[in-house]
């Protein structure tokens, strides 16, 4: 069974940065894409960052591309996402999601494990 903790998450200044982590257990890591998603109260979660299992290739949601970045360690079983230049947009609890199969990565049906999630919140 697998397992995925997040961390990182805090306050932070309209401009400023942070980096999460995501921690995985109980799978054999580099055989997982793994991705971001967030949800804000009241809205549906929402697509952020994926990565494929090599770390080979990337997709971003057209609102965080270029200003943040998803990297993985399979040594270390974790992914992390940079952020920078936040805005109160991104106001959100962030999860780490895992998938194996090379189905869409958009879609948060389609991911097998999930993480607690780690709150994010951007000031103005």
């Amino acid at each position: 069974q697998g397992q995925l903790v997040e961390s990182g998450g805090g306050l932070v200044q309209v401009g400023g940065s942070l980096r999460l982590s995501c921690a995985a257990a109980g799978l054999s890591f580099s055989s997982y894409t793994m991705a971001w998603f967030r949800q804000a109260p009241g809205k549906k979660r929402e697509f952020v960052a994926a990565i494929t299992g090599s770390g080979g290739a990337t997709h971003y949601a057209y609102y965080v591309s270029a200003r943040f970045t998803i990297s993985r360690d399979n040594a270390k079983n974790t992914v992390l996402l940079q952020m920078n230049w936040l805005k109160p947009e991104d106001t959100a609890v962030y999860y780490c999601a895992s998938k194996r199969l090379e189905t869409s990565v958009v879609t948060a049906a389609e991911y097998e494990y999930w993480g607690q999630g780690t709150q994010v919140t951007v000031s103005s």
